[in-house]
């Protein structure tokens, strides 16, 4: 069976797929911009940018897959309707693009926890997804069957299927800081326990947008969340500010200790509804490390384990829970 396992992040997307007998998915990172065609610039030498995935939503031609400073006088999609969105729908069908399958007989993605546990968004989204979808102008693929799951579930699956990790009997505190939010799910004995899992949107977002506030103040000018989203994508260490060179690193853990504790605080409230503490934590998605230094101060006698290569965790365990399904 075609498997693939889709992860259309606030920031990136993320796509795992191949065949079911293989032992392991092929994995691609784009970036999440998406936008209308016409909101893009021309290159220098008049050339088209290879880095366009271009894709047709309901009749109009989008850009996808770059980053989302690229795109001019367009809002970017930050609010619990991304799904619905044409954003949302332009990343979707880039990534069916490059995943390269006429025909996919599984396909699972995610949701945050609380848009999750909502079955009317749930059913809206499967039913969006299954079917046949016109990608371009003759590039059709047809989606036999669809799977949503909370978004920490795909990380989970991820760690257990790379880990040595003792988990029997444990009970797990999944953590997935995303862009737009930060998801927790507690797991134990192969159940999801709902009363302590949960969602905050004080995410990846707000860490930038308290890091380019710090910059801002300290240098006078304006420097969007978008600018250092980008820089640390492409692994900068500095960024251009007035014909300067400024370093990141300073200010991003300025904001890491301003902003950590806002939600461990919240994960440690849902956490009351637990009969006993959880025994391990378990990092997953491409936001772990902002996140990773506030989570061991609020769970210092805890083990806190990294997901490999964690921007991938979330697509590659769907892609695993597809390969698995009949």
């Amino acid at each position: 069976m075609n498997i693939v396992g889709i992860d259309v992040g606030y920031s990136n997307l993320k796509v795992a797929y191949g065949r079911n007998e293989t032992p392991s998915p092929k994995t691609i990172l784009r970036p999440a911009g998406a936008a209308p065609e016409d909101r893009f610039g021309s290159r220098l030498d008049g050339k088209d940018s290879e880095e366009f995935l271009r894709v047709v939503v309901n009749g109009k031609k989008f850009i996808a897959g770059v980053s989302p400073d690229r795109a001019q006088m367009w809002s970017r999609s930050l609010h619990a309707e991304y799904s619905s969105s044409e954003s949302y729908q332009a990343l979707f069908k880039a990534g069916l693009l490059l995943a390269g399958m006429e025909q996919i007989d599984m396909l699972v993605t995610g949701l945050p926890v609380l848009q999750y546990l909502d079955e009317q968004r749930k059913k809206s989204l499967i039913n969006y997804m299954t079917g046949i979808h016109e990608i371009l102008p003759g590039k059709i693929v047809d989606i036999k069957k669809v799977k949503v799951v909370s978004q920490p579930i795909g990380g989970f699956l991820d760690f257990i299927s790379r880990s040595n990790e003792d988990i029997e009997d444990a009970s797990i505190l999944v953590i997935d800081p995303g862009f737009f939010s930060v998801d927790w799910v507690v797991i134990s004995n192969d159940e999801i326990h709902k009363h302590s899992s949960g969602t905050s949107l004080t995410a990846s977002s707000v860490l930038l947008e308290e890091a380019s506030a710090l910059i801002s103040k300290d240098h006078g000018t304006g420097i969007s969340a978008e600018m250092l989203e980008n820089a640390i994508r492409q692994n900068k260490t500095t960024i251009m500010v007035l014909g300067q060179r400024i370093e990141i690193a300073p200010y991003l853990r300025i904001a890491r200790k301003s902003i950590g504790p806002v939600i461990t605080e919240e994960i440690q409230k849902s956490l009351r509804n637990e009969n006993k503490m959880v025994d391990i934590v378990v990092m997953v998605g491409g936001g772990a490390t902002f996140f990773m230094e506030a989570v061991k101060e609020a769970f210092p006698r805890l083990k806190i384990l990294l997901t490999q290569d964690a921007v991938f965790s979330n697509c590659r365990g769907f892609w695993m829970l597809g390969a698995a399904s009949e």
